[in-house]
């Protein structure tokens, strides 16, 4: 019975991956950039339509990266991560649905519904990503993440197939109103999604201070945050971790976020940008799996590696991208490495924190992935605008898999799970079970 319970959770939590990842396929890296870029900004230059998506990209990430460290520890503190990701969720499902209403000139409307659907999306995933270590065990913490990027890319996938059908073989002047519809189906989708997650996960235990008994939610994660940075000697290898992903994380977010619009800027037509990207959905479900397996041959760290490796690569083919075919071939590359690289990454980062602080922890790494993911979008549109074009761009990213790579060879993984067990043990200890 226990067992069959462990696996109606897993299956719970990796549906989620399912429901939103079609706000990460349609909206962020698909169907939404193509018509910003050629509906939404009609009558501005290419360019500043690819940088003016950039610096949308990067205020949303930075909202989320203000507010996610204290709604992560007021979570923990306060027993309620599934309610927090709830309220995330209604606000992503809410933004996602007003970009209906976006028509021929209104980027700027595009702009703000972006953010609030972004918002909503980055915010929910703080506290999702902090469920892993409580659903998971130590022994399947790869897989199960894993699963959860495949089951996102097939979920993300066959709503972008379905979205990209109702655009392509739409009459001429359908084609907008598909698109359009295209936003709401994905709202549908993602709140419908949601529903196993409610119905069958359960809020972890509650666990306090003593000292905290008193204090209300907002005293106790500012308490909270405000330990976690005096002891974060006691977390020395997840600090190094955290820093690493926020470099290398950088160049992959920026690969994410601005593939479709770049390829826009260089002509290249929306079945060419989309289509490649519905690839990427499905050629990157095997791959997903595939690194979970390889994480147990050779182990996470390395598979981490061998990933940015090929980013490296990707990074240098996106500058001689000039033909159609270029694109194509660049993003069954991506599909290789996106889902093992994040889901490792995911899985890695949760055996290195203790699990009473995992929505706290995960705040903090999820952070690390905002501010990387402001950055890089950030340096696209600001090169792009200054110099024209995109190429550059895409370029300077090799320094971030560079750099983020070096740092990742110097965290020591078995230490940083023994300092997080460690930790556990005693935080147990000292607290009162509510």
């Amino acid at each position: 019975m226990e067992n069959k319970k462990h696996k109606q959770a897993i299956s719970a939590w990796t549906m989620y991956d399912w429901a939103n990842s079609t706000f990460a396929t349609t909206i962020m890296a698909a169907v939404l950039p193509v018509y910003y870029s050629s509906v939404a900004s009609k009558g501005i230059p290419a360019n500043e339509a690819t940088s003016n998506w950039a610096f949308t990209t990067t205020i949303a990430l930075v909202i989320v990266a203000i507010l996610g460290p204290i709604l992560g520890a007021m979570a923990d503190f306060s027993g309620t991560k599934k309610r927090f990701m709830s309220i995330f969720v209604i606000i992503g499902v809410f933004g996602t649905f007003l970009l209906y209403f976006v028509r021929t000139g209104d980027w700027l409307m595009a702009s703000i519904f972006y953010i609030i659907g972004s918002i909503g999306f980055s915010g929910a995933n703080v506290f999702y990503d902090s469920f892993l270590p409580h659903i998971a065990h130590e022994n399947e913490i790869d897989q199960v993440s894993s699963r959860g990027y495949a089951m996102g890319y097939a979920g993300g996938g066959i709503m972008l197939a379905i979205n990209l059908a109702m655009i392509l073989f739409s009459p001429d002047n359908l084609t907008e109103t598909m698109t359009r519809l295209s936003f709401v189906m994905v709202a549908i989708w993602w709140f419908v999604f949601t529903i196993p997650f409610w119905k069958t996960i359960k809020e972890p235990p509650r666990r306090i201070l003593d000292a905290e008994k008193d204090f209300n939610p907002v005293k106790a994660s500012l308490s909270r945050l405000s330990n976690t940075f005096k002891e974060i000697r006691k977390y020395k290898e997840l600090s190094k971790f955290i820093v690493a992903f926020w470099l290398y994380n950088n160049g992959i977010g920026t690969i994410i976020f601005m593939a479709s619009i770049y390829g826009t800027e260089l002509g290249f037509s929306s079945t060419t940008t989309i289509g490649t990207l519905l690839m990427v959905q499905f050629v990157a479900i095997p791959f997903a799996f595939l690194f979970g397996w390889l994480a147990k041959k050779i182990g996470t760290k390395k598979g981490i590696l061998l990933s940015l490796a090929i980013y490296t690569l990707i990074a240098i083919g996106g500058y001689f991208l000039y033909k159609e075919i270029h694109f194509w071939l660049l993003g069954f590359a991506v599909a290789m490495v996106q889902g093992g690289s994040q889901a490792l990454s995911r899985s890695l980062c949760g055996r290195m924190m203790p699990k009473s602080k995992s929505a706290e922890f995960y705040s903090f790494f999820s952070v690390s992935e905002k501010i990387a993911g402001t950055v890089g979008p950030l340096l696209f549109g600001l090169v792009s605008r200054f110099m024209g074009g995109s190429r550059l761009s895409i370029i300077s990213l090799i320094i971030f898999f560079a750099l983020g790579g070096f740092l990742l060879t110097k965290v020591n993984e078995k230490d940083g799970i023994a300092i997080a067990d460690a930790e556990e043990n005693a935080f147990m200890t000292a607290t009162a079970v509510n």
